[in-house]
């Protein structure tokens, strides 16, 4: 079911906005997950990401391995990730590319911006009763 008119559904014009989109737009296309123990502390699901965010890699070759995030290209959709390299023909060691939907953030690097966000995105931000009904079907399978 679609829920909004004004935005299409069509595949092809879905591609078109997501290649062609400015660098602002890109920053928040590279979201990733926060981990259970942010989610349940923030009440927020994912965030930009951002240089020096702690990450953990959870798809691909590098699953399960876990850095500190060294750069973000928005031009090409990737996030570098320290120590996670290989080697070239001739011997250099270079970056690679994770993409941002693969990553799960572990500890935010926090400024007054990063906090602002976090507490306008807040979805319990009155009560604690949510917190109590999350916990109680957390264990239900």
């Amino acid at each position: 079911m679609k829920y909004s008119t004004s935005v299409s559904s069509s595949r092809r014009k879905s591609r078109k906005a997501y290649f062609s989109a400015h660098s602002e737009a890109r920053r928040k296309l590279m979201s990733a997950n926060l981990s259970k123990e942010l989610q349940a502390r923030h009440g927020v699901r994912s965030m930009p990401i951002r240089k020096d965010d702690e990450v953990v890699i959870t798809r691909g070759m590098y699953k399960t391995r876990e850095g500190k995030v060294t750069a973000c290209f928005r031009k090409k959709f990737v996030v570098h990730v320290e120590r996670i390299s290989r080697e070239k023909v001739n011997g250099t060691s270079v970056p690679v590319g994770i993409p941002a939907s693969s990553l799960t953030i572990t500890k935010l690097k926090m400024d007054k911006d990063r906090k602002a966000a976090l507490d306008r995105k807040n979805r319990n931000k009155d009560g604690s009763a949510d917190k109590a009904d999350d916990g109680a079907m957390s264990n239900v399978d």
